[in-house]
């Protein structure tokens, strides 16, 4: 179908320059990420937010609670940001988070893992498998309810959610009972399709998820390891999964490819395509009606998952 209209109006409101990856440094990248994500809607409010850090492998790794009841301790749900492993940050995805928390009734804790190219492939992975296992294992404190977690995580953050379950049944670590992939990260293979097809024109290009991944992994042989590019593993025994796709995404066939994989593999496996999207639409909920009807398909998954 045709580019969405809602989502047009984004893209042509966006400043320019967003992802010019070229032209300025990741610092700067940063900056201008983080000045785009300013919305001018007021935060959607929830019951209680903290700031908290989890022990990582490198120091501690900032986290931000999220809890939608003041008076019910919601089941816990680890939310990984976005940004191609080089953006992005608590700040950039609070919007995301804190609907999520209203959408599913979960304590949400939003991962504030380390950047690329400063800290290359395996630090996001192993800050964020260190990140769930310690809200695993300190729920209560977390005022959120003990038992198994949910990952969710959008773009580079899906990549790494998929990873997290990917290293949580590899090492005996936190039980998972849904994972939610939006517009995930799960290949390199940059001749799928869907790159091909939207390449320009759409906000993320090809050519900078190139570039990002440049950052992330720069040494291309590694690329070939599971817990970079997660369709290259062993699938058998991973939690159910909600994936979500845009149309007019790079990403989009990788993302579903992946579901395929996954139900091929004896995983229970929900696909959803939303039609006239772009990537990045699942944090436009405030302005944008199928970022809104996609938060509330993430929000059905994970309270029925986790029994919220």
């Amino acid at each position: 179908m045709p580019l969405d209209p809602q989502a047009k109006l984004v893209l042509d409101n966006l400043p320019s320059g967003l992802l010019d990856v070229h032209s300025t440094t990741p610092i700067e990248l940063r900056k201008l990420y983080e000045n785009s994500t300013e919305l001018p809607f007021p935060a959607e409010p929830v019951a209680r937010v903290e700031e908290r850090s989890a022990p990582g492998p490198a120091g501690n790794v900032p986290v931000r609670v999220y809890a939608p009841d003041a008076d019910a301790a919601g089941p816990p749900v680890v939310f990984l940001h976005g940004g191609g492993w080089v953006i992005g940050n608590l700040d950039t995805h609070d919007g995301a988070a804190r609907k999520l928390a209203n959408a599913s009734g979960c304590t949400v804790v939003s991962v504030d893992y380390r950047l690329a190219p400063e800290n290359p492939f395996p630090a996001a992975a192993e800050d964020c498998y260190a990140a769930a296992q310690w809200v695993s294992d300190h729920a209560e404190q977390l005022g959120a309810r003990p038992g198994p977690i949910a990952l969710v995580g959008d773009s580079a953050g899906g990549n790494l959610a998929a990873v997290t379950a990917l290293m949580a049944r590899d090492r005996s670590g936190p039980e998972v009972a849904q994972q939610v992939l939006v517009y995930p990260v799960i290949d390199c293979d940059f001749e799928r399709p869907s790159f091909l097809e939207n390449a320009e024109g759409y906000l993320l290009t090809r050519d900078v998820m190139m570039w990002f991944w440049d950052q992330y992994v720069p040494d291309e042989s590694r690329r070939r390891d599971p817990y970079v590019r997660p369709l290259s593993a062993d699938l058998a025994g991973l939690p159910p999964a909600l994936v979500i796709t845009a149309e007019y995404d790079p990403l989009r066939d990788e993302g579903e490819a992946y579901a395929e994989s996954l139900q091929a593999a004896g995983v229970k496996v929900t696909c959803t395509r939303y039609d006239g999207m772009i990537h990045g639409f699942f944090s436009f909920a405030d302005f944008v009606d199928k970022a809104k009807e996609a938060m509330g398909q993430a929000g059905a998954a994970l309270r029925g998952a986790l029994k919220a």
